[in-house]
């Protein structure tokens, strides 16, 4: 019986990313990049990164049709609207974050028209309404509804598809006020049914069928249908996947537990974290806007590109710099941020790429685990999380996977940050996703589940 190979493809904004894994026991057997070719057809460099990968594995294997996962053209930009900023805006921006989504902008409470003005500015892809608990009053929710419908009617920039997950009872109010005036309409679960349950489930499913309808098409990014059928998640939402099986397990394959995966990027750093819930937090002292204990932040200042004086201005903030190992840093992350496909070409500027990404993991974890600030800077930290029981740490990017003190740098950032303001991990393992398996693995969940987790035990936790 001919073994046979899925190729696993990740198109992001800089790197095509081909992994031909044997679906039949978990192995990965080869892999290629390739500049993403999104200013021609982001097909011509899937398929020369297929190819590569298809030359090195020769003719003995029997080829899948390609998953993909794609954040090219910027990925999946989501707007919020919710009742209040501090529960169900919140909780709706958790979910969002969850499906893969950058958040451009969050409103709630009474809107005005340079609200509606600020989220046509957004270029949103997407809107996400929430509003009330099941079974509350939905009078804030009905009025949003309304006038996101009046805004869009007069705004083209806002004529895009919502998915509404409020309360429940006027779902079919809410799509009949919406309906004319967007591109499309889905009502789902609550993503806060009761305060302090926080339900983000449905949302990130009907957001990420929103994506492949909708997001992927209008990206432009290739001339085919192909590309689009081919697209299963934005890439995010693809790796979190992983991240949740390799925390659960599947059948006799055990999982690794609670776990922190970090991944810095050229324009963003992500974290996300499995975690196991803790009695108390959900208990009479529960996060009114629930806690989201499977979940993603995406910090967009803190990049080793785009936004690399972003990562030395959090850093300063944060008063990580030390004023003779930074010296001339900042002059530094400011040249880097005018080159994004720029790659160092020695010691010293690898050196500084190895800083810079040290001090955005530092960043990124911190902001994570306290918590957000969703109502503005003088607003309290919500949904803190404790990585006490962390037992594995996964670094991802370029820069960890390619230089040699990249575990190192990890395992320091990571687990040394006394000064954090978070409770650390005692005791866990780090480990950089040198092969990067977890977007393959992301893409193999859905019909080869065992291969999947094979593949990341194999590589991340042996």
């Amino acid at each position: 019986m001919t073994p046979t190979v899925q190729l696993c493809v990740d198109v992001g904004s800089t790197y095509t990313k081909v992994a031909a894994v044997d679906v039949d026991n978990g192995k990965l057997l080869a892999q290629a990049t390739h500049h993403t070719t999104a200013d021609s057809d982001v097909l011509d460099g899937i398929e020369a990164a297929s190819k590569s990968v298809s030359d090195q594995i020769g003719a003995s294997y029997e080829l899948g049709r390609p998953l993909l996962c794609s954040s090219a053209g910027g990925g999946l930009r989501l707007g919020v609207v919710g009742n209040e900023p501090l529960v169900t805006a919140t909780a709706a921006h958790r979910a969002g974050l969850s499906a893969g989504a950058k958040v451009v902008s969050v409103i709630a409470g009474e809107l005005f028209d340079e609200d509606f003005d600020a989220l046509a500015r957004a270029e949103l892809d997407v809107l996400l309404l929430a509003g009330g608990t099941d079974g509350g009053d939905a009078t804030v929710l009905l009025t949003h509804a309304q006038q996101f419908a009046e805004a869009a009617a007069r705004r083209a920039q806002l004529r895009v598809p919502v998915v509404m997950a409020g309360n429940a009872a006027v779902a079919d109010e809410v799509a009949a006020h919406l309906a004319p005036h967007v591109a499309d309409v889905g009502c789902v679960d609550n993503v806060l049914p009761r305060i302090g349950q926080l339900n983000p489930a449905p949302a990130r499913h009907a957001l990420r069928e929103a994506f492949l309808r909708h997001v992927i098409a209008g990206k432009k990014l290739s001339a085919s249908a192909e590309f689009a059928e081919m697209v299963r998640a934005a890439t995010p939402d693809t790796v979190l996947t992983a991240v949740e099986l390799l925390a659960d397990g599947y059948g006799e394959i055990e999982g690794c537990g609670d776990l922190v995966v970090v991944d810095v990027g050229g324009a963003t750093t992500d974290v996300y974290s499995v975690l196991t819930p803790d009695a108390e937090l959900s208990g009479p002292r529960r996060e009114v806007a629930g806690t989201a204990w499977r979940s993603r932040t995406v910090e967009g200042d803190l990049g080793l590109r785009h936004s690399a004086v972003g990562v030395v201005e959090a850093a300063h903030a944060e008063g990580l710099l030390d004023p003779t190992r930074d010296q001339g840093l900042a002059e530094a992350a400011q040249w880097r941020s005018t080159r994004p496909s720029w790659l160092p070409d020695d010691t010293q500027q690898a050196a500084i790429d190895l800083r810079l990404t040290e001090l955005a993991i530092m960043v990124a974890m911190r902001r994570h685990a306290r918590g957000e600030r969703i109502g503005g800077p003088q607003t309290p930290l919500r949904g803190g999380k404790n990585l006490r029981a962390v037992e594995l740490i996964v670094g991802s990017g370029g820069v960890l996977r390619n230089r040699p003190e990249g575990a190192a740098i990890l395992a320091r950032a990571a687990m040394s940050d006394n000064a954090g303001g978070y409770p650390l991990p005692d005791s866990a393992r780090t480990v950089v996703d040198s092969a990067y398996v977890l977007g393959a693995a992301g893409l193999l969940v859905k019909d080869h589940p065992k291969a999947a987790l094979t593949l990341m035990r194999e590589h991340l936790w042996p």
